[in-house]
Order: C-alpha cells, then structure tokens, then sequence
C-alpha cells in the first residue's frame, strides 16, 4: 500500500502540474531591466528560460516539457495608443473567447489548437506591457490560480 501511494505522489506533479505546484510554487519577480516592467513568476512550473520574444523585449519561459510557455514583454507604443486602440491595430484573432479593456490594461484569452492563450498587456509612457501565456486547454481549471497571480502581479 504504501508503494502505491509513492508512486501516485511521484506522479501528480507530471499530470497537473499548475494544481499541484500553484500553492508551493517558488515565485519571483522578474523585470525587464530597460521599461521596468515587472512580474512575479512560478519558477518551479516556468522553468526553462527560452529566448527573446519576438516584437518586444523581455523574455520568454517554458515549463519542463514545454507544454507551456510565459512570455514576459514590453512592446513599443510611440504614439501611446489606450489599450483599446492598442489592440486593434495588432488585429487580434477571430474568436475571442474572453475580452475586457479598460483605459490602463486588456486582457483578451481564447482557445487555438486545443491550448488556451491568454494575454494582457497594461498601458505605461510608450510601452504596452504584457504577460502571454499559453497551456493546454484540457487543464484549464488546473492553470487557472496561476494564470491569476501572474496577470495581478504584472507592474509597470
């Protein structure tokens, strides 16, 4: 009995990973040293750093078997568009699932490919600063406490 136990412990982290590890997860803040921009971030569920992201700077993160992504950016805004305006012009998909804009941030989500992608960006002096994260659909509710505290915790 207790062999079966350990195993089934061993293998909860690798089937949901965002529920096991939300509540013990390591946080830290991450910042994007030239805007400012910061976040906290799990760093035991995000824990491969990638690259650059593209059209902005930052960075962006995997989790160990890539089945999720974090990209941390600021996106130049010259003409400091409001978010609406924002993003309109970067023509987001058909099919918006959830959409909420206000006078200093948005937040738009939906489903591609059977993975959920989820972006906000808040508003700042000639920047949009924004968190993208994307992870399987299937584990929505799974992700759902992490997704939270990483869009609350995005600061300019």
């Amino acid at each position: 009995m207790v062999r079966t136990f350990r195993l089934f412990t061993a293998l909860v982290p690798v089937l949901l990973p965002a529920t096991v590890l939300a509540a013990s997860a390591e946080w830290q803040r991450y910042v994007i040293p030239s805007t400012g921009t910061n976040v906290e971030i799990p760093v035991t569920i995000f824990s491969r750093d990638a690259e650059l992201p593209d059209g902005g700077t930052g960075r962006r993160f995997y989790t160990d078997d890539r089945r999720a992504d974090l990209t941390v950016q600021s996106v130049a805004n010259p003409e400091n568009d409001s978010p609406a305006a924002f993003l309109a012009k970067k023509n987001p998909p058909p099919g918006i699932i959830y959409k909420r804009v206000t006078p200093n941030f948005f937040v738009v989500s939906s489903i591609r490919n059977d993975r959920i992608w989820y972006n906000r960006c808040n508003r700042s002096a000639g920047y949009m600063n924004c968190v993208l994260i994307n992870y399987p659909a299937a584990e929505k509710r799974q992700w759902d406490r992490v997704v939270t505290r990483i869009s609350h915790t995005l600061a300019n």
